[in-house]
């Protein structure tokens, strides 16, 4: 096991350098010039003479050629530090901190509400296959699949939202100021996050579970007479997890692409509609960061969903 994971991380480290190498370079591939665009948008420095845009550049390290700027890049990342933002002029770590418990909040809600609603689905489905509930949940799984995130977000607001006023249409509030007003602002933006998660894990959770139940040591606990729970919980439904926890492994990369559109839908303050502003303001520093944690982020999650696979199921053995 040990080996497998130093393997593992040695891969993640690779990986993740390829990754800063693609987001660095293509970001410098844009057109425009990130200093011209800020300068632009400032009221207070449209009249900047170019010796103070040459200060500036040689501030943000701009002057350097682009393998210094990487290398430099890299090697203030290796110290904690992500830079300082062209845009906002601040720590591109305070920014995170400032906006990635709110994507963390809404990421980890919607993650798990898809996959224990998805799991539970999944297994009625298959539990009770070609009857009415398995009739039922299937045809929706197939929706859910299917439904934008942004289609689904402007239909709740205008549903829920405008016309019937139940819950607010944007806005975040922190759980810790005003848990009520936080949960009624969360409602829309989660459901739209767990759509997709719940429909594959509920898909995928049945196509395992209808698979499983033909193997042989399951119609032995048949024959031993055990009861329809035990032979579910405690035979079947351990070694149908396995396909169900890659794809919510790999659901952690979809919330975190599903965020941008749905913190720009419902004027959510968290680390996609960052990640959207900087884009357009073409703010490399902040972009290379917030690329850098989530890559962080997906590797590390992905690394626990392979060593759960031993846990999962004991024939799985790791060389």
């Amino acid at each position: 096991m040990t080996t497998y994971i130093i393997r593992r991380l040695i891969q993640a480290l690779f990986v993740l350098i390829l990754v800063t190498l693609i987001v660095f370079f293509v970001m410098r591939l844009l057109p425009g010039d990130p200093l011209i665009i800020y300068i632009a948008q400032s009221a207070e420095v449209q009249a900047m003479p170019p010796e103070m845009l040459d200060k500036l550049r040689a501030e943000f390290g701009l002057d350097k050629p682009v393998m210094v700027q990487y290398a430099n890049w890299m090697a203030g990342i290796s110290q904690g530090d992500f830079g300082t933002s062209i845009f906002y002029r601040e720590k591109v770590g305070r920014l995170m901190m400032e906006r990635f418990p709110v994507t963390a909040h809404l990421g980890l809600l919607s993650l798990i509400i898809g996959a224990v609603l998805g799991v539970i689905a999944g297994l009625l489905a298959a539990v009770r296959r070609g009857e009415w509930l398995d009739k039922v949940i299937t045809p929706l799984t197939y929706i859910g699949i299917c439904i934008p995130v942004f289609f689904a977000g402007i239909l709740m607001i205008y549903v829920f939202g405008l016309k019937l006023g139940w819950l607010p249409i944007s806005g975040y509030t922190s759980p810790f100021d005003d848990f009520w007003l936080s949960t009624r602002q969360l409602v829309m933006p989660v459901i739209c996050l767990a759509i997709f998660g719940l429909a594959a894990n509920a898909r995928q959770m049945r196509s395992s579970m209808l698979e499983v139940t033909r193997q042989d040591y399951i119609r032995t606990a048949w024959a031993k007479g055990l009861s329809e729970r035990m032979v579910i919980i405690k035979h079947a439904m351990k070694n149908s997890l396995i396909p169900v926890i890659t794809l919510m492994g790999l659901g952690v990369g979809i919330i975190f692409g599903g965020s941008v559109l749905v913190e720009l839908i419902f004027a959510i303050p968290g680390v996609g509609r960052l990640m959207v502003s900087s884009i357009f303001g073409q703010d490399y520093v902040v972009v290379q960061a917030i690329t850098f944690v989530i890559a962080v982020i997906i590797l590390v999650v992905n690394l626990a969903v392979d060593i759960s696979y031993g846990w999962l199921d004991p024939r799985i053995r790791y060389g």
